[in-house]
């Protein structure tokens, strides 16, 4: 089958859906839910709709057993609006994603409240050692002509000179 046919009726299905709980489902146990995705396989008989719900675990459940028992209205006005020869069988899948957003920025805001303490605590301090410690090489312009055939015939290799010799 077409993956683009299955992705526009995934998402014809999601606002179908969306539109039913809004104005024709009235079981008082549905919450605040909003459906996020819907996904249809490539043979167009299983649809996946997923949904959160805003508010506690409670209310979670009572929401998840109304979509269940709406299941079937839902269904049958899907089938009636997509015109499809075979109405999909219907999945309703609670999305973790907008907890799991919450819990990563939690994990942000921990991460840099530590490295603002990190910060501060730095802010006043001073290397242990030397301030620079690394090596430099020694720049040819230091060293005056003299210096520098001295250390050539010795074998000391000097940056810009000539470099070792063999004897």
């Amino acid at each position: 089958m077409d993956a683009a046919r299955a992705r526009r009726l995934a998402d014809r299905i999601r606002q179908i859906v969306a539109e039913m709980l809004e104005r024709r489902i009235k079981d008082p146990r549905l919450g605040f839910v909003t459906v996020t995705d819907a996904r249809l396989t490539a043979d167009l008989r299983d649809a996946t709709v997923y949904y959160t719900v805003f508010g506690s675990d409670a209310e979670r459940a009572d929401s998840a057993a109304a979509l269940e028992s709406a299941k079937g209205i839902i269904r049958s006005e899907v089938g009636r609006r997509l015109g499809l020869r075979h109405t999909p069988t219907i999945t309703f899948v609670h999305d973790p994603l907008p907890e799991n957003a919450r819990h990563i920025d939690e994990l942000l805001a921990q991460a840099r409240a530590r490295d603002e303490e990190i910060a501060r605590k730095a802010q006043g301090a001073r290397p242990a050692g030397d301030p620079d410690p690394y090596r430099r090489p020694v720049v040819s312009d230091d060293l005056d002509d003299a210096d520098q055939e001295e250390d050539e015939e010795d074998g000391v290799d000097v940056p810009g000179g000539v470099g070792r010799r063999a004897k």
